[in-house]
């Protein structure tokens, strides 16, 4: 029996989908994402701008994966530049979304 064409083309976009293409890099599980209000004793130490894809193709990525990947690379940025702490600085816009970095543990 052979297999329907179409049948690659949608087994490729439930990978896409399915995938988390930003790991956390050693260390940056440890940065804490919080509201504005949780950084009253906190330096601003920097902020950062992450982006991903929303779409692949016609392939409309799930926001909560967008999102969850635009943290991720936040947290690694963070550890690059000794933050231990980051606040999303406005919502996700096609994409990008800007953080803003802290360090609050002592």
């Amino acid at each position: 029996m052979r297999t329907p064409w179409i049948t690659i083309p949608i087994a490729a976009l439930l990978v896409v989908g399915c995938a988390n293409w930003v790991k956390l890099d050693e260390g940056a599980e440890n940065i804490r994402l919080v509201g504005s209000g949780e950084v009253a004793n906190c330096d601003r130490i920097g902020q950062t701008t992450a982006s991903v894809r929303e779409r692949v193709g016609a392939y409309q990525r799930r926001p909560g994966r967008v999102e969850e990947e635009l943290a991720n690379l936040a947290r690694n940025s963070a550890l690059e530049i000794g933050g231990d702490t980051i606040v999303a600085d406005g919502p996700v816009d096609d994409g990008r979304q800007r953080f803003i970095v802290y360090r609050c543990l002592r």
